[in-house]
């Protein structure tokens, strides 16, 4: 099981796991990649005064950017956005992890802004305001902006409909309710006709077919 699926509620479920677009890593790449590309450069020079001891301290030295290049490759990839059918979750770190989560219920408003490169690359950022201003998160350079904020709308819009009935979900999934259940799902059905979800047709249905499995 990862860390984020322990983080979920009870049928609370993921629907995208998004990430910083790779570019945030591209002045680290750089960086690490010219200081490799010397430090190589320097070791095969030093083969000329030495037979191993400037090939093998530069082999040494290679590990300082190679492995600063991997951490922050690491970092980037345990820094995750998580949309649920519920909330937002942040989780970031690598050894101490830090989560954050903002209910989608309490989302007022979205904004992306990206720029003419971000959109060729697919990268922007997105502002999320929960109650006020100062409730706000902001995702930097988010890869996929547009189907970040799609998958959210889609999720929100969903907190106002109606959940199926259990019996009416296992048989969806190809499964059918224990007879310990059978009480609990009446039931169910029963608040669904209160609120006018079911007719009393419907309601009695279904009943009966839940009967007859005992």
């Amino acid at each position: 099981m990862s860390y984020v699926e322990k983080l979920l509620a009870t049928n609370e479920r993921v629907v995208r796991v998004s990430r910083d677009h790779w570019i945030v890593l591209l002045t680290t790449i750089l960086i690490d990649g010219v200081i490799s590309f010397i430090i190589l450069a320097l070791s095969i020079i030093g083969t000329v005064f030495s037979e191993w001891a400037m090939p093998l301290l530069g082999l040494l030295l290679l590990f300082v950017p190679v492995g600063h290049l991997l951490y922050r490759i690491w970092i980037w990839w345990n820094k995750q956005y998580v949309v649920t059918n519920r909330r937002i979750i942040q989780v970031s770190g690598t050894v101490q992890k830090r989560v954050s989560d903002t209910l989608l219920e309490k989302i007022n408003d979205i904004v992306t802004e990206q720029s003419a490169i971000g959109r060729l690359l697919k990268y922007g950022d997105v502002r999320v305001i929960a109650g006020s201003d100062s409730g706000a998160d902001v995702f930097y350079r988010l890869a996929d902006p547009i189907e970040f904020k799609k998958n959210l709308l889609d999720q929100k819009a969903g907190l106002d409909q109606p959940e199926a009935p259990k019996d009416v979900r296992q048989q969806a999934e190809g499964g059918a309710p224990r007879a310990a259940d059978i009480p609990e799902l009446i039931a169910e059905l029963d608040e669904l006709r209160k609120k006018g979800l079911l007719t009393d047709v419907e309601f009695q249905d279904k009943r009966r077919k839940l009967l007859d499995r005992i």
